[in-house]
C-alpha cells in the first residue's frame, strides 16, 4: 500500500505575530493568516483529496475552512484529529518566545527556538522543555510520539492510493520530517501555509519535500 499525505502548516496567528509560545494555546488567524490559508488552497488545486484531517485546535480548523474554500469542489468533510495537534509547552504556553529561548537555551548559547532545535534536535528540546516545566504538564518526546503515532496508525489504515490533506502545526511537522529524514536542516521551521509531502506504505515513511509554498514541478 502507499498513500500520499500533504501536511500544511496553519496560517499566521496573532501569537505567531507577537512571537509567543503557541502549542495547545490558540490565537486567531491574522489577516495574513487567512491569506496564507487561501493561497495554499489555490496551490493545492491540482490535488483531489480523498480525506482531509486537521488538528482539533481552532487555528487549524480555521485554516482548513479558508483553504478548502479556495480548493476545487467536492472536498470531503474535514475530520478533527487530536493526534496532529501542536507540541504542548505546558507552563510555557503564551510565553514570550525570545525570553523563553534566553531562559532555556541561553546557557548553551542558543537564543531562538530555531537555534535550540538545530543544536539539540527536536526530541531533546521537547525533553528539556518538559524538565523545565515545574507543573509537569509539557510533553516530553515520549508523550508527543505516543500521540502522533496514533495519527499515523490511522493514516496507514486508509485505502491504498489515498490522497490525504492534514492541516497541522510547525513543531509537529518539523518533528515528523526530522524523524523520517536527515536531509533537512532541523532549525528550518515550516512557514505558515507551507506544504510538506510524505509517502506512506505499510512499513516506511518517506519525506518527498518539505516547507514549500507551491507544489514542486
Amino acid at each position: 500500500m502507499a498513500i500520499n499525505v500533504y501536511f500544511v502548516r496553519h496560517g499566521q496567528t496573532y501569537l505567531n505575530l507577537y512571537n509567543r509560545m503557541q502549542g495547545w494555546a490558540d490565537g486567531p488567524l491574522t489577516p495574513k493568516g487567512e491569506e496564507d490559508a487561501k493561497r495554499v488552497g489555490r496551490a493545492l488545486a491540482p490535488i483531489q483529496f480523498d480525506y482531509v484531517f486537521c488538528s482539533d485546535l481552532a487555528r487549524t480548523v480555521s485554516t482548513t475552512r479558508f483553504l478548502l474554500a479556495e480548493h476545487p469542489d467536492n472536498n470531503p468533510t474535514p475530520i478533527p484529529e487530536p493526534a496532529f495537534r501542536e507540541e504542548f509547552f505546558g507552563y510555557f504556553e503564551g510565553e514570550d518566545g525570545q525570553h523563553f529561548a534566553d531562559f532555556l537555551g541561553g546557557p548553551d548559547g542558543y537564543h531562538s527556538f530555531a537555534e535550540m532545535v538545530a543544536g539539540w534536535g527536536p526530541d531533546k528540546l521537547k525533553d528539556k522543555i518538559a524538565a523545565a516545566d515545574n507543573y509537569g504538564t509539557a510533553e516530553d518526546h515520549v508523550a508527543f510520539w505516543k500521540r502522533v503515532d496514533k495519527g499515523f496508525d490511522r493514516l496507514r489504515a486508509l485505502p491504498d492510493g489515498s490522497e490525504v490533506l492534514i492541516v497541522s502545526h510547525g513543531a509537529t511537522i518539523r518533528s515528523i520530517v526530522q524523524r523520517y529524514s536527515d536531509a533537512y536542516d532541523p532549525g528550518d521551521s515550516p512557514r505558515n501555509g507551507s506544504i510538506t509531502k510524505l509517502t506512506l506504505d505499510k512499513n516506511n515513511t518517506t519525506v518527498d519535500f518539505y516547507n514549500k509554498l507551491e507544489l514542486p514541478e
